[in-house]
């Protein structure tokens, strides 16, 4: 298990070397003071520690992605750590830590707000209608996951139905009470229980000296597919993800001081990548092979996997305790999700949130609209998630490029990462059957032409921007005579 080893090494080295880098190249401003005071309104913005910070976004971020994402990446092989490990160092903890210091700046505005800004006011209504339509989906679908999974683990003894309505009753008090209250209070126990589950699993790799396979760019995917472009949408919250741009904003109102950035944003992208790695390597060793695991998911799905990977390492015990880790997942992703759309659409509107019946007023409709979309078929909406979840990555990537072009810093550290992604998401959907159905000759031309011509797009109105100095942050000086 050399491989995995020195994988998880690297990520951990990655944290203190390139994640140093990266907060260089921003420039920290330890004196000026965050939204979490200058905004302070006992509901969104407060101010809350580094470690309750870190681990609200953590549970932000992960959902069942670093979880269910590399178990059907294992399929492709150890290619799969490689995705992980560079892909979280160099643009998945790069894309957090931009999206979460840059909306700090910008009083922790969310992204269509700084697509707007920083792209162009066209791009806050795309941005918009993605991020919105990303968190419904997100929300609802964590509903139904944690619902199957509790339902076995209570051996079917509680009906489902109760136990989703549970789930909907948690999320709209954590969607409308101020942050403090629930997530705050709870989210430190469920990290914990989080991270225990991971760890366990494994130590118990290392301990039983787990078969897991080592380095290789072989595709063992049983079904042929290729490793370009798919791998990089089967993988997104272990190494890169759109969602996570929707997220920070919540906890860019929470932070008290820009030098927790990087242990907050950057951190938490490097620990849901270890954990990433973890449940890749259970995948990948200890079903039989790739066949195995192959017909493992074909019967049971990822959920399946996780059960008996935790009950094989840990026992009927401990098994239950990491399958309880791996529920509390998704339930603290679908909360922050809506959460998020709320802010979102009142950010949008401009609809102030301080007055608990002005946030009922986005809640109930966004509820509403969850409640019917658990009523219908998601194979055909869901489709679309992992490329809308990609394309949402890419522009957050290019909202850090643009900042980073203005301030005439290092931009390359968010361009280069935006460029490759952006023409994975368009040869992807130039070949995919939900997209144009081209072969793959034809999308990888098509997707590099269309790449050519959006970057010189951004370099065009970058250079615009640079040139009317356009202003990278909100002017806070008069905020303590206004307190």
């Amino acid at each position: 298990m050399i491989t995995f080893l020195v994988c998880i090494a690297l990520l951990i080295i990655g944290y203190f070397t390139y994640g140093k880098f990266v907060e260089k190249v921003f420039g920290v401003k330890e004196a000026r003071t965050t939204p979490a005071y200058t905004h302070a309104d006992g509901v969104d913005y407060i101010a809350m520690s580094t470690p309750k910070n870190s681990l609200i976004q953590l549970l932000n971020i992960a959902g069942t992605g670093p979880i269910f994402g590399p178990i059907m990446g294992a399929l492709y092989g150890p290619v799969a750590f490689i995705w992980i490990v560079v892909g979280c160092i160099f643009a998945g903890a790069v894309h957090d830590y931009l999206t979460g210091m840059i909306s700090i700046r910008n009083r922790g505005a969310h992204l269509p707000e700084l697509a707007s800004k920083f792209l162009g006011k066209v791009m806050k209504h795309v941005v918009n209608a993605f991020a919105v339509l990303l968190l419904l989906l997100v929300g609802t679908v964590f509903v139904t996951t944690p619902a199957d999974l509790l339902y076995v683990v209570m051996d079917q003894k509680i009906s489902l139905t109760l136990i989703i309505a549970a789930i909907f009753i948690y999320y709209i008090l954590a969607t409308l009470l101020p942050v403090d209250k629930i997530i705050g209070r709870l989210y430190p126990y469920f990290g914990a229980l989080l991270l225990i589950s991971a760890l366990g699993v494994g130590i118990g790799l290392v301990a039983t000296g787990a078969d897991i396979p080592e380095i290789s760019l072989q595709n063992f995917h049983p079904a042929n597919a290729p490793i370009f472009p798919l791998l990089f949408f089967t993988i997104t919250c272990g190494a890169l993800s759109g969602f996570h741009a929707t997220q920070t904003p919540i906890i860019s109102r929470t932070t008290q001081n820009e030098n927790q950035g990087r242990k907050i944003f950057y951190g938490m992208m490097i620990a849901e990548g270890i954990i990433a790695m973890i449940w890749a390597a259970a995948a990948m060793s200890l079903f039989d092979g790739y066949n195995g695991l192959s017909d493992f998911l074909a019967n049971g799905g990822p959920g399946a996997v996780v059960s008996e990977a935790s009950t094989m390492m840990l026992g009927a015990i401990g098994g239950t305790l990491a399958i309880l880790g791996v529920v509390v997942l998704p339930i603290t992703s679908g909360d922050t999700a809506f959460r998020s759309a709320r802010m979102i659409i009142a950010d949008y509107i401009n609809f102030a949130q301080k007055k608990f019946s002005s946030r009922l007023w986005i809640a109930i409709p966004l509820f509403v609209i969850s409640l019917a979309l658990t009523q219908i078929d998601f194979n055909i909406l869901w489709r679309y998630f992992s490329w809308a979840n990609q394309s949402t990555a890419v522009i957050a990537l290019f909202v850090g490029a643009m900042y980073l072009y203005i301030a005439k810093k290092n931009y390359w550290i968010s361009l280069i990462p935006g460029i490759f992604m952006l023409l994975m998401v368009l040869t992807y959907i130039f070949n995919a059957q939900i997209g144009f159905g081209l072969s793959m000759n034809a999308s990888w031309i098509c997707g590099a032409i269309g790449t050519v011509i959006l970057v010189a797009l951004f370099f065009s109105a970058a250079k615009k921007a640079r040139a009317n100095n356009l202003p990278l942050e909100e002017d806070i000086s008069g905020w303590k005579k206004s307190a």
